[in-house]
């Protein structure tokens, strides 16, 4: 399994939580997922929490593919925003899984 490095702030800080890890295996993609955190510890609703969790990644995203490939952030950007919301559209997919507690 090629895993992504966990960011030194995560590491240091003993309140940190993973929100999201995302993988492509057996031709399809998985995600695991913290759901409910911020609608039982804040007022902010999940949806606008998750709102700007995935725009935060779009973001670091467009910015990686700046500094790591010579692409200009802002096209990169508007590429990604373009494409998904027509993945949100029309699925070229469609989801499968269930949903698992931790205790």
């Amino acid at each position: 399994m090629n895993e992504r490095p966990i960011p030194e702030a995560a590491l240091e800080d003993e309140n940190s939580v993973e929100m999201l890890r995302v993988w492509i295996a057996a031709k399809a993609l998985h995600c695991s997922m913290t759901v409910g955190m911020y609608k039982e510890t804040s007022r902010i609703s999940e949806e606008k929490a998750w709102g700007v969790i995935l725009a935060d990644v779009a973001r670091h995203l467009s910015k990686a593919l700046e500094s790591g490939y010579g692409a200009d952030a802002r096209t990169a950007l508007s590429a990604i925003r373009e494409r998904f919301n027509e993945e949100l559209n029309e699925p070229t997919s469609g989801i499968d899984g269930g949903f698992i507690t931790r205790n």
